[in-house]
């Protein structure tokens, strides 16, 4: 029997509108609870918040969407519907991957597709290893999503159950690039199915294989994109959150949690004190053990993942060659996780996300204007340079990458930029991400499933911890999921989901856009 929080727990206090704080409070409104959620900034979103910089409208947290039937279940749950709410956009491709060679590969989550680019890329025994990893890819998908993703955890013991046979038995506790190896030999396609793993943290050949359920959603799942940005999700869970009865504050910090014993019995900020039966907060861990005034005991600390740079660029032209996501690997691999992982060192070879959102939503920028997001991994500040060292490296950081992207081909861009934003790991741990990541923990095997921070803390009865630093990990998928399992802690269980209504008429869509969030 699954561990929930004991006695009332009629009124729920969410700290925080991020993905994880709304998927929570639409999961407990739809069992039920009064909710309230308070957020310390204006607008909801968190890590996937907005930035308007002379008309160009910047997405400042995620940019890839997968598995939105995740986000539709916190919808669901008040009986209301994402595809209702929000214009999804399925990419295809949903990357586009140029290697140092010059060569180029299309990735296509159809499986026809797919097939016919592995084969033109790199012939046809490739195209037999991606169909074979693709089957391969499904059976991880199918042996981890109930048991040790979409779960809560009270101890390691709950990992005994047949379907940790099947995952050992499909190799999840290998490693994971020498499990891509037995499928593909081009090692240039291996990079496409294994380099997720630095979303969790760990480069390929120390992470486990089971992590290749992440390279699932990204190659065999699709990949979205919501008209508006990626901060329309976030603002149509929230105005879904306030239809269904949820008090929104935004704009109030929380300075404390006043308690009785065992139990938190008010949250207290800037502007109010409120009294509450539960709490369920997603800050960063060391924000949310700073707030109980309690952290639980672990042999190790926790190591965190790597960091990013991210350089957004609103310019005057583009570059056509561009997808909607563009995967840009430099000649080095092993020497660059090693940089990031290991000495602390800037990539001396940098592999690059470059996002184009307005390839596919043009609104997102001035008319005739184009917007660019370029993602450089780095080191997070435990690691290599501090946050005070960023304060000097950040100029020549940023001419060093303008310089290596028009040398891949994006010639001019630096005249072509209008309106800029950097953001280093200076910035993200000015906003609270310890180590300077916004990654939180990495996945290391001592740091996942039940060995992760769980969502219940001792000694505190009564409240329940949501976001990407607890089960089950890092992502979007996965932290709309830890709302999802915070809301079951509260309630006893996951809520049965009402049926989501059909979508609505657009003269209806319109007028409830008009709504503030």
């Amino acid at each position: 029997m699954t561990r929930t929080v004991p006695g009332r727990t009629d009124h729920v206090v969410v700290v925080g509108a991020g993905l994880s704080g709304l998927a929570a409070a639409l999961h407990l409104l739809g069992a039920g609870r009064r909710v309230t959620v308070v957020e310390r900034d204006t607008t909801p979103g968190g890590r996937a918040g907005r930035l308007v910089r002379g008309g160009f409208h910047l997405d400042t947290g995620p940019t890839v969407l997968t598995m939105p039937h995740l986000a539709d279940e916190a919808f669901a749950a008040v009986g209301d519907s994402l595809y209702a709410r929000v214009d999804l956009v399925p990419l295809h491709p949903a990357y586009r991957a140029r290697f140092a060679d010059g060569s180029t590969l299309d990735v296509h989550t159809r499986a026809e597709a797919m097939e016919a680019e592995v084969e033109r890329f790199a012939g046809p025994r490739e195209a037999a290893g991606y169909r074979r990893l693709r089957v391969w890819l499904e059976k991880l998908h199918r042996a981890q999503m109930r048991r040790f993703i979409d779960t809560n955890f009270d101890s390691p013991l709950a990992l005994l159950h047949p379907d940790l046979a099947r995952l050992a038995a499909l190799g999840g506790f290998g490693r994971l690039d020498a499990r891509i190896g037995r499928f593909l030999r081009d090692e240039r396609l291996r990079r496409v199915f294994s380099f997720q793993s630095l979303y969790a943290g760990v480069a390929p050949e120390r992470a486990l294989a089971a992590y290749a359920v992440i390279a699932y959603m990204d190659t065999v799942a699709g990949v979205y994109f919501p008209r508006g940005g990626m901060h329309a999700l976030p603002r149509a869970m929230a105005r879904a959150a306030a239809d269904a009865g949820a008090d929104l504050r935004f704009g109030e910090r929380v300075t404390r949690l006043e308690r009785s014993a065992d139990r938190v019995t008010a949250v207290v900020t800037d502007v109010d004190r409120i009294a509450c039966d539960a709490v369920v907060l997603t800050p960063d861990l060391p924000v949310t053990y700073r707030l109980l005034g309690r952290a639980p005991r672990r042999p190790a600390g926790l190591r965190f993942s790597p960091s990013a740079v991210v350089l957004h660029a609103g310019t005057d032209r583009t570059w056509p060659w561009l997808a909607h996501h563009t995967l840009s690997f430099g000649a080095a691999w092993r020497r660059t996780f090693a940089e990031l992982t290991v000495s602390g060192r800037l990539m001396s070879d940098p592999s690059l996300l470059i996002t184009r959102p307005t390839a596919t939503d043009p609104s997102l920028a001035p008319p005739g204007k184009h917007l660019h997001y370029v993602l450089a991994p780095c080191p997070n500040t435990a690691l290599g340079p501090s946050a005070a060292d960023w304060g000097d490296l950040a100029p020549g950081y940023r001419h060093s990458l303008l310089t290596e992207l028009e040398r891949r081909g994006l010639d001019g861009l630096a005249s072509a930029i209008e309106e800029q934003c950097l953001v280093t790991p200076a910035d993200w741990q000015a906003q609270g991400h310890v180590a300077g990541t916004p990654f939180s923990a990495s996945h290391t095997f001592a740091q996942t499933g039940p060995f992760r921070p769980r969502n219940l803390v001792r000694g505190t009865a009564n409240a329940v911890l949501a976001g990407c630093g607890t089960t089950p990990g890092v992502g979007v998928p996965t932290v709309l999921l830890s709302g999802k399992l915070a809301a079951a802690r509260i309630t006893g269980g996951a809520p049965p989901h009402r049926r989501a209504p059909r979508p609505r008429s657009a003269a209806a869509r319109d007028t409830r856009e008009r709504r503030p969030a």
